[in-house]
Formats: C-alpha cells, structure tokens, sequence
C-alpha cells in the first residue's frame, strides 16, 4: 500500500517529528527474501512485502505495517490485507511492529485509526490532529496532479499508441515486477495511462457498469477505470501476479464483457523472465499499430 499511500504516510510521521526509513527499490534479492520468509501458496506481491520488511529489521526502531480490512461503503480488501500485520508479527517475533486497522464494519474509521497510531507514537491529541488532517491534504493534492497530468497525456495529439494498464500500484510501480513492462512500452513509443489514478470514488460507481456486485475495493476501482477508458485508449494491458484469486476474477469477468478494446493479461510471478515479456508486449504494439492504420 505503500505506492498508494506513500505522501500521506510520510507526511502524518514527518510532521510528528519522526525520521521516515524506505526499504530499496524491490530487488532480486529481496524478493528472494520473501520467499524464503512465505508460504508457496502466497501472491508474488505479498512475497515481495515480506522481503521487504525483512530488510528493514534492525534498520530502524519500529516498522509501520498498516491493516485495512473495510471501507465506508462496506467495499472489503484481499484477505492479505486484513492479516499481513499477524503475518509479520508471527514470522518475525523479534521484530518490533506499528500499525493501524481501518475497518469501517467494525468503526474502525481512518481518522480513529490514525489517532491511535498517534497516540502509540507518543504524540499530542493535536499535533496528531494537525498531521492526520495535513497528511490528508498533501495526499488529495498528490491524487490530483497526477489525474490532470494523464487527462493531459489522454488529451493530445501526438499520434501515439495509447495503452491503458490495469494493475494494482503495488505492482505496476515496483521496479522489479512492473518496471520492464513499462520501459518496454515507452521503448515502443506508446502512451502510458494507468487505471489506479482516476478518482477511487467515481471509479467505483463506474465500476457497475462492467460489475454491479464486484467485492473487492481495489478491483472494483480498477473495474470503474476500464469502463471510464475504453473507448478513449487504443488498447489494455492487465498486469497481475500470481496466484492472485480477486485479479484472476475480476480481469476475466473484464474481458468477457468488453469486445471492443484489445486485451492482453500478463501474469507475472517468482521465476518470470523480462525476454518473454517483452515478446508478448511486442506482439500486442504490432496488433494495435496494425488495427489503427
């Protein structure tokens, strides 16, 4: 959650006075460290969380390892969201951990959760109050450029390919498993939009045009973007990692629906190569530049 949540979370703790440490950009090695700290049945994605907090153990005092189970509207996270903080805290007991638990089906509410995280930290009711509502602010601000720059990128007339990725930000920012995707489409010349940037509220209520019951938040926000792009892009990517059940779901439940967009899925996990990939990438840049002449 950390490319999703990355501005807020700095600014909440920088603004209570305390020093931020950021494990690397995802490596092999790091990866190889989550898996060894996993179970075989585990997503890519959560193997590479797991690598990462244990290159953080002994780096830094407390490692911040958020929960987030419900939102306002009952939309509800991958199950590996409600338990990573157990997850942690039983393969590494030595570690010292910090979280929150937003739950809204149990009053868990962010701005509750963010107080509580304050007040563990040893901070004052309003400093901590004063961080939680500028923390909000700089994260509304963040979302906001980068939706009007790809409203940008989706309004020129450069003549270029415009491909649409759906992918969760965990994946498609990480420099591991989404870098090469997109180098390989910029290398292509193709324009980049990505379906996490648009407004996760109006997304959601776009999201019934393709899904009227989707369950899981994320997707649904996903979802909401397809249908919000598909007659603006000349093509869609969806990037997931293996075994993702909520992805596996939603991306087919996708493509049945929609017949108008080209589509290909990649499905990314421990032992894939970037040759292959990039061979795929290729095939489907060749697909697009021939339906658009």
């Amino acid at each position: 959650m950390y490319y999703k949540y990355q501005v807020m979370w700095r600014s909440f703790f920088e603004e209570l006075g305390l020093e931020v440490v950021v494990s690397p950009n995802t490596n092999k090695k790091i990866l190889d460290m989550g898996i060894n700290s996993s179970i075989d049945e585990s997503c890519t994605s959560a193997k590479v969380y797991m690598g990462h907090v244990e290159w953080l153990i002994g780096k830094c005092d407390v490692i911040f390892v958020p929960r987030v189970v419900t939102f306002e509207d009952g939309d509800a996270t991958c199950t590996k969201f409600y338990g990573i903080y157990d997850i942690v805290r039983a393969t590494f007991p030595d570690a010292n951990f910090i979280h929150y638990s937003i739950d809204y089906d149990d009053k868990q509410t962010e701005r509750k959760a963010y107080k509580k995280l304050g007040a563990e930290l040893g901070a004052k009711k309003s400093a901590v109050k004063a961080a939680y509502k500028n923390a909000v602010a700089a994260l509304e601000a963040f979302e906001k450029n980068l939706e009007s720059r790809q409203e940008a990128i989706l309004k020129s007339g450069d003549g270029a390919l415009k491909v649409l990725i759906v992918a969760h930000p965990y994946n498609i920012y990480d420099k591991l498993i989404g870098e090469p995707i997109v180098r390989t489409l910029e290398e292509l010349g193709a324009s980049i939009l990505y379906a996490d940037v648009p407004d996760s509220t109006r997304m959601c209520g776009r999201s019934k045009a393709l899904a009227r019951s989707m369950y899981w938040r994320y997707n649904k926000e996903l979802t909401g973007s397809v249908d919000y792009y598909r007659d603006k892009v000349d093509g869609i990517i969806f990037m997931t990692t293996f075994p993702c059940g909520p992805d596996s779901l939603a991306i087919e439940l996708i493509m049945r629906k929609i017949k108008d967009v080209p589509m290909t899925n990649l499905i990314i996990d421990s032992n894939f190569g970037e040759a292959g990939l990039n061979t795929r990438i290729e095939s489907f840049i060749d697909i697009l530049e021939a339906r658009k002449k």
